[in-house]
């Protein structure tokens, strides 16, 4: 085989789904626990992480942005839905792209998936931190100055000496060990995950529901607009729609920002509902949960979201919405402190739930490369006890906590999203192409208005990508992919072999993923 044949070939979707047919890892998981998964990444660290900046970035047309975001993750969640009920094998949009575009293809997808999963475990982990510390802080207890998260004011490339300034140490310690003692749990097992997350998922969205109530008693139509219908839109978005230019809108060091620039960085909020995908191989009917499970999280987040996003504007002008604990601040004038530890709790579930998920995500991608060869087999050993692939899930955790302990958390945000935006143009693609080459493979969920609304998915990830994230963003992550492929064409081009996509050796009973 030529070496551009190589770089392209294909796995054979028949195979995929014969190896999807096995019980290689124990199937247990229903619709009902996919939504939870989804939900579990989606709703949590996204929302509380990124609302403040995005209000001061967009004013109340904040909500066109996260209706932007979670547009682009509507057409992405229908294509990932088909290729998840036809190809039900773990590894989401990696093993997608083997089964469409070949190898290579595979990779990038693969190493972009390391962006939205792995490291958008730790910019939830660093608010945790702040969270957390915040809570010492209520009841009278400081942490020592080494301990306490950074308070970051950067004024140019994170990279450049002198361009912070910092409160204390640069380094969040919290953060890093909240990473590892998540993956720590993990290892330990997927069943005790399942049940920690599914109990987090009802906290957070508990916490939020009683936000949305309380602070209706606040609302006021005003804080949206006021004044003669033709001063609406300036009054609805302060900033208009942003620049508009390519590769400068990234929510950075300067304001304002604009509609499509913070549509980009909300964009973190919806990173999760493809989740479910990844354990496709542990659903008990993975052509019906899949597509229940993806659609499913991604409605419900958007509804969440939305309600979020229109009651902490109606109940605080945007212009006085703090980046930090918004939502516990847009509720203080009901002087009901019960409501502040609620919400506390609700971000502390919400961080908890998104990073578990995140870090169990990533290791099944790790779990399913390896599997085909694309990295080395220590990587998919599954401890004789636990049950559970030790090796990935460890590793990814130690990597990640450095990620926390040291780099600023907008910077993060702005590298998730990217490699998340990649997965999604890919997928679409995929699907597009699957319709073309191979229309007869049975399909039991087929996206609608095909070509559109996979063309739509592509184009609208493209623009946020484009238009919503900076140049040095999109140099970072080039420079990370080189890295990427260096190793590819090192070991996994040589290594890998798109016709013997089998499981690699390990014990029986691999232990579930269900409560």
């Amino acid at each position: 085989m030529s070496f551009v044949s190589q770089l392209f070939a294909t796995t054979n979707v028949d195979k995929l789904r014969e190896l999807g047919s096995r019980r290689i890892l124990k199937r247990a998981l229903t619709a009902k626990d996919l939504i939870a998964i989804g939900l579990g990444t989606m709703i949590g660290g996204g929302i509380f992480t990124t609302i403040g900046t995005g209000v001061k970035g967009a004013g109340p047309a904040v909500i066109i942005s996260y209706l932007l975001a979670g547009l682009t993750s509507f057409f992405a969640a229908l294509c990932y839905a088909e290729l998840g009920a036809m190809v039900p094998v773990a590894g989401s949009a990696y093993t997608y792209a083997y089964a469409t575009m070949g190898k290579l293809f595979a990779w990038i997808i693969g190493f972009a998936l390391i962006f939205e999963y792995g490291i958008s475990a730790a910019p939830v982990a660093q608010q945790f931190s702040a969270a957390i510390q915040d809570v010492f802080a209520s009841v009278g207890v400081s942490l020592p100055a080494w301990a306490q998260q950074s308070n970051l004011i950067i004024h140019g490339p994170w990279w450049q000496p002198g361009s912070w300034d910092l409160l204390h140490s640069q380094y969040d310690i919290v953060g890093a060990l909240f990473v590892l003692a998540l993956s720590a749990l993990l290892s330990v097992g997927i069943r005790e995950s399942a049940t920690t997350n599914n109990i987090f998922v009802v906290l957070k969205i508990s916490a939020l529901v009683v936000f949305v109530i309380a602070g209706l008693w606040l609302f006021k139509a005003s804080h949206f607009v006021s004044g003669p219908p033709q001063t609406w839109w300036s009054q609805l978005s302060p900033h208009g729609w942003g620049s508009l230019k390519p590769f400068g809108g990234a929510v950075e060091s300067a304001q304002p920002y604009g509609i499509v620039a913070i549509g980009a960085y909300v964009f973190f909020s919806y990173i999760g509902f493809d989740t479910a995908t990844t354990t496709a191989e542990e659903c008990k009917n993975p052509q019906r949960d899949v597509p229940m499970g993806v659609i499913g999280a991604l409605a419900i987040g958007t509804l969440i979201y939305c309600a979020t996003a229109l009651v902490l504007i109606g109940a605080l002008p945007w212009s006085q919405v703090p980046i930090k604990n918004p939502l516990v601040y847009a509720l203080a004038p009901l002087h009901m402190p019960v409501l502040n530890w609620v919400i506390t709790v609700g971000v502390l579930a919400g961080t908890t739930s998104v990073a578990l998920s995140s870090l169990l995500g990533q290791s099944r991608i790790f779990y399913v490369m390896a599997r085909d060869k694309m990295l080395p087999p220590v990587v998919a050993i599954i401890h004789p006890k636990y049950q559970t692939p030790i090796v990935t899930t460890m590793s990814t955790g130690v990597v990640v906590a450095i990620l926390t302990l040291i780099v600023p958390l907008n910077s993060l945000l702005n590298l998730v999203n990217i490699g998340t935006l990649i997965a999604f143009t890919v997928v679409c693609a995929g699907v597009l192409y699957l319709r073309k080459r191979k229309p007869n493979i049975p399909r039991t969920f087929r996206v609608p208005f095909v070509p559109l609304f996979p063309i739509l998915g592509i184009v609208f990830s493209l623009f946020l990508g484009v238009f919503g994230l900076s140049r040095t963003t999109w140099v970072w992550f080039l420079i990370a992919l080189l890295v990427g492929l260096i190793f590819f064409f090192s070991y996994g081009f040589h290594k890998s072999n798109p016709d013997d996509v089998v499981p690699v050796e390990e014990p029986e009973g691999i232990s579930e993923f269900a409560p």
